[in-house]
Formats: C-alpha cells, sequence, structure tokens
C-alpha cells in the first residue's frame, strides 16, 4: 500500500506492507464489529436500473443501492505454458487458498512476486514440498523483501528453486523440468502457473 488509506468509521489504515490475508483478516472484523457496517452479498451479475439506483439481486435476496461497484479486476487471459498435459485439472493460474495444498507435491512456475509469495506461501503449509521453477536466471522483478524471504526459506531447505527450467511436460502424478540441458522428473500433486496475462484489447471501430 503506497499510502495510508482511510475508510469511513474505520479510520486510517496505516498498513504499509501487509499480506492479502492478514488485509481481509482486518477488514472482516471490522466489517462484523462494526454496527453501520454494510451487508456484503456476491452478486451473481443480475441488476435492474431505477429512478434511483439500481436493484441488484444476489443469492439472499434483492438490494437496492445507489451505485454497484464492479469488482472483476483486470487481469486479462492467463499466459499458458504450452506443453503436454497442461490441460489436466491440477494446473491452476493463482494461488486460491495454501491450505488446499497441505501434504502434497507442488511446483510453482514464474519469477514475479506472485509466483514468489505463492511458493512460499505453500511452503509454510505442514507437509508440503514446494519447487519453484524460473526461466531466467535471478528474480529481477521480485520485491526485495521478498527475494530476502524466499532465499531464507530456500537456504532452510523448504523450496526448491530451479532457475534457468522450463516446463516441458506435465503428468498426472510428476512433471518433467528442463534445466540448463537436464531433465528432471519431480513427483507432483498441483501446478500453479504466475506467468502473467496477456491482456487483449477491443479494437474499436471508426
Amino acid at each position: 500500500m503506497t499510502a495510508p488509506v482511510k475508510l469511513p468509521i474505520v479510520g486510517s489504515m496505516q498498513f504499509k506492507e501487509v499480506s492479502k490475508e492478514k488485509l481481509l483478516e482486518f477488514l472482516a472484523r471490522h466489517h462484523h464489529n462494526d454496527r453501520h457496517a454494510a451487508e456484503l452479498q456476491r452478486a451473481h451479475g443480475e441488476h435492474h436500473k431505477t429512478d434511483k439506483g439500481f436493484i441488484v439481486k444476489t443469492s439472499k435476496g434483492s438490494y437496492e443501492t445507489r451505485a454497484v461497484l464492479l469488482a472483476i479486476g483486470r487481469r486479462g487471459t492467463p499466459r499458458k505454458l504450452g506443453v503436454p498435459g497442461e490441460d489436466l485439472p491440477k494446473v491452476v493460474y493463482r494461488l486460491i487458498e495454501p491450505e488446499q495444498y497441505k501434504n502434497m507435491h507442488v511446483l510453482v512456475v514464474g519469477g514475479g512476486d506472485s509466483a514468489l509469495e505463492a511458493a512460499m506461501a505453500i511452503a509454510e503449509q505442514p507437509g508440503t514440498t514446494v519447487t519453484l521453477s524460473y526461466r531466467s536466471d535471478a528474480f529481477g522483478r521480485g520485491k526485495p523483501k521478498n527475494r530476502e524471504r524466499l532465499k531464507e526459506m530456500t537456504d532452510k531447505g523448504r523450496i526448491d528453486v530451479r532457475l534457468k527450467s522450463n516446463v516441458k511436460l506435465v503428468e498426472q502424478d510428476k512433471v518433467i523440468l528442463e534445466q540448463e540441458g537436464t531433465k528432471l522428473d519431480i513427483p507432483n500433486d498441483a501446478i500453479i502457473v504466475c506467468a502473467g496475462a496477456s491482456c487483449r484489447r477491443r479494437s474499436s471501430k471508426r
């Protein structure tokens, strides 16, 4: 967070660096404790405009509101590996919950902050083995703090970092990496690809 944020009722949030999980805990705590907190609902895309604003239909009913906030992100189309086996269900393109990878062999692909943070979060789960594969020879795109923490976890044997490596084949119970001309056969239960996205813009007709 680049600057303090002032929220109605809650006041100023003085976080400088905070994980997504801690930020959500903070917001959820104030949401549940504050008698003025708004009721949060997940809309299913159905809303109707009225003279005073909108009527939004959710899974729990209909709500009148003056405005609708669309929090649908701008991630674009995930960049894929383009290798055989990538269509297996165990291959995903973002980390949802680190806890779901407990006691699993996990491969994280990428060299940016998303990849580093995903690998470190999963490595903290009991019984996991985490391999981090990146095609370049250094994590130049990651924040210094992430790179320092990754080095600490790597030195402790929590994460197996494979620089200058590429995924060549994905199979049901393993993955084949190539690192500087050598093929590596690694047991695998799940793969998280954090290789960015290709944002496609619609062409406008003039």
